[in-house]
C-alpha cells in the first residue's frame, strides 16, 4: 500500500501568525507539527511507500523521512491529482496533513473496517467526538437518525484510484460537508439531505454509481480521523486540548 499526504496547504492572517509559519502543515500541536504526526501516523500503518505533496518548506522538513516529496503547486485539485496518480496500481490511503491528532493505530482501524470496499471514508459518531474533544467547534452533521462527523482520509483499493481521479478530486475537494457531497451525487441526495432524510446509505448507493466502485463510509472510527484544522479556532483548541493531554 501507498499512503500519500498532502500537505500543499498555506494559510495567512490571523491563523498564520498563531501557527508561526505560512505552510499549515509545518504547524506545531503538542510538540510535533502536524506533517511529523501525519507522517508517523502512514508509518504506523506499514505502508510499503510514503509520499507527501508539498512545496519547499514541506520537502526540507520530511524529505529525510519519506520515499518521495512531490512538488505542490497553488491548485489543490492539481496536489490531489499527484497525490491518487503516485499510487499507480497499488492501493492508497490518502490523509490531509491538517490532523493534529491522528494516529497509527486509528488508520489501521478505519482500513481494517474497509473490507472488500473500492473506496472507503471513515465517519465518527457524533458522541464519540464530543467525547474525545468536549467544548470544541463541531465538525458534524445531522442524518436522518444519526449525526456524524466525516473524516480527511480515504482509502483506494488496487488499481481504483487513477481510474476516479475525477470524481475523487471533487469529492476530496468536499470531504468537508456532506452537503457539498450530496450535492455531487445529485439533486435527489440534495433534497433528501434538506429534508433530513439523507441516510449514509444513500451516499454510498450513489457513490458506486457515480465512480464505478464499490464505496463504504467505515462508522465507527475513531474522531481524530475527522478533527482537522481550518480556522483559528480549531487551531487554539487543538493546542489547548494537546497540553491537556500531555
Amino acid at each position: 500500500m501507498v499512503a500519500a499526504i498532502t500537505a500543499g496547504g498555506r494559510v495567512d492572517g490571523a491563523l498564520a501568525q498563531a501557527m508561526g509559519t505560512s505552510v499549515k502543515a509545518l504547524a506545531a500541536v503538542g510538540g510535533s507539527t502536524l506533517l511529523a504526526r501525519a507522517i508517523l501516523a502512514a508509518r504506523g500503518t506499514g505502508a510499503a511507500r510514503l509520499v507527501v505533496v508539498g512545496g519547499p518548506e514541506v520537502r526540507a522538513a520530511c524529505q529525510s523521512v519519506v520515499d518521495d516529496v512531490l512538488p505542490a503547486v497553488s491548485d489543490g485539485r492539481e496536489n490531489l491529482r499527484r497525490a491518487l496518480v503516485a499510487a499507480g496500481a497499488d492501493p492508497l490511503l490518502l490523509l490531509s496533513s491538517d490532523l493534529p491528532f491522528v494516529d497509527g493505530e486509528a488508520l489501521q482501524a478505519f482500513l481494517a473496517g474497509t473490507g472488500d470496499a473500492e473506496a472507503a471514508m471513515p465517519l465518527a459518531a457524533e458522541a464519540d467526538y464530543s467525547r474525545a474533544y468536549p467544548g470544541a467547534a463541531s465538525h458534524s452533521v445531522d442524518l436522518a437518525g444519526e449525526r456524524v462527523a466525516n473524516g480527511s482520509v480515504f482509502y483506494f483499493a488496487p488499481n481504483v484510484a487513477p481510474r476516479v481521479l475525477a470524481a475523487a478530486q471533487r469529492l476530496f475537494a468536499a470531504r468537508k460537508s456532506l452537503l457539498k457531497l450530496a450535492a455531487l451525487l445529485g439533486p435527489v441526495l440534495l433534497a433528501r439531505f434538506a429534508l433530513r432524510k439523507l441516510r449514509v446509505e444513500d451516499v454510498e448507493r450513489r457513490a458506486q454509481t457515480a465512480l464505478g466502485v464499490r464505496a463504504r463510509a467505515v462508522r465507527g472510527a475513531s474522531p481524530s480521523l475527522c478533527y482537522d484544522i481550518d480556522t483559528l479556532e480549531d487551531y487554539r483548541y487543538a493546542v489547548e486540548h494537546a497540553q491537556r493531554r500531555s
